[in-house]
């Protein structure tokens, strides 16, 4: 069973810079879990100390939320693709940008 899990951008330095891995496992965690194998460094990324997929770290196969789902149990299949979608967070506050200052008070 081969199933195709696609690495985003800001996770690929700690695969070697690959942008997908194809791997065995019958649920999500378990492919997840083939991945870190492989992959080390990127355990502290996507699981927590307590070996949770990080709350933060968004996950789906094909097309489906797996936390609509079954979670981490979430079976997976043949050809199936799970893919990582961390969440970023980020912004320029108002204080840090004068110039949107000044365009507000008009």
């Amino acid at each position: 069973m081969s199933i195709k899990i696609l690495i985003p951008i800001p996770l690929r330095p700690y695969t070697g810079e690959q942008s997908g891995a194809k791997l065995t496992g019958w649920t999500v965690v378990g492919a997840l879990s083939n991945l870190v194998t492989q992959h080390p460094d990127l355990r502290r990324h996507l699981f927590a100390e307590e070996g949770k997929l990080r709350s933060f770290v968004n996950v789906y196969r094909n097309d489906d939320d797996v936390r609509y789902l079954a979670k981490e149990a979430t079976p997976v299949k043949n050809a199936e693709t799970i893919t990582i979608v961390p969440s970023l967070a980020g912004g320029v506050s108002a204080c840090a940008c004068p110039t949107a200052l000044q365009s507000n008070r008009m």
